[in-house]
């Protein structure tokens, strides 16, 4: 069966993938963790979702665990004003910007814990929401990064509405990627179809 074209993803510095299907297609070839929280559990955060972050490469360790599970309150007090399906593939202002700076703060200040690590462990909760900010990603959004300087919460916050940006400007590519990869029974967001691609540019640079 031939495999259907798409429009293509216009990435930044002028680098363009031609049939992100394909390039989709290819990343779920290899050994890629596409795991999500309990569904049942949509605003519990605990030890389960730190162990479930560290099979997806998140190397937090048992101390940062500790430390991370003292914020537990604050953490889940800002994941009940959000909802399991809110999607930063809508509208500006359906976004929960201010509860997603709440959720950005609460892990303001642990030491070893930093957006790696915080967004592994977050993304299983809000998958079409929230963003895997790891080093490539952060260096491919570099001119939405604020730096260490700010607040914890402000820069996360920041480089999520400049992914954002990214992601309203290929709506339609990503959209028919996410469904014929759902027609093809793999549920991936938005938010991951274009986090992977960005990282596979990003490693081919």
């Amino acid at each position: 069966m031939a495999t259907p074209s798409f429009p293509p993803v216009v990435l930044r510095n002028g680098v363009v993938v031609e049939d992100p299907l394909s390039s989709m297609l290819a990343l779920l070839r290899g050994s890629w963790h596409f795991d999500v929280g309990d569904p049942s559990r949509p605003t519990s955060f605990g030890e389960a979702d730190l162990r479930l972050a560290n099979r997806g490469g998140a190397r937090i360790s048992a101390a940062e665990i500790a430390a991370v599970l003292e914020r537990r309150g604050a953490i889940e007090q800002a994941l009940e004003a959000i909802a399991p399906d809110a999607s930063l593939a809508r509208v500006a202002d359906s976004v929960p910007w201010l509860p997603l700076r709440q959720l950005f703060d609460a892990f303001a200040g642990i030491r070893g814990i930093g957006l790696a690590k915080v967004t592994k462990a977050l993304h299983p909760q809000r998958p079409a929401l929230i963003p895997l900010l790891d080093s490539a990603v952060r260096k491919y959004l570099e001119d939405d990064d604020l730096g260490a300087q700010v607040p914890f919460g402000e820069r996360a916050l920041h480089l999520v509405r400049g992914y954002k940006s990214d992601l309203d400007r290929n709506r339609q590519a990503i959209r028919a990627v996410r469904l014929e990869l759902a027609r093809r029974s793999c549920g991936l967001t938005e938010v991951r179809i274009l986090d992977l691609l960005i990282w596979s540019a990003v490693a081919a640079a």
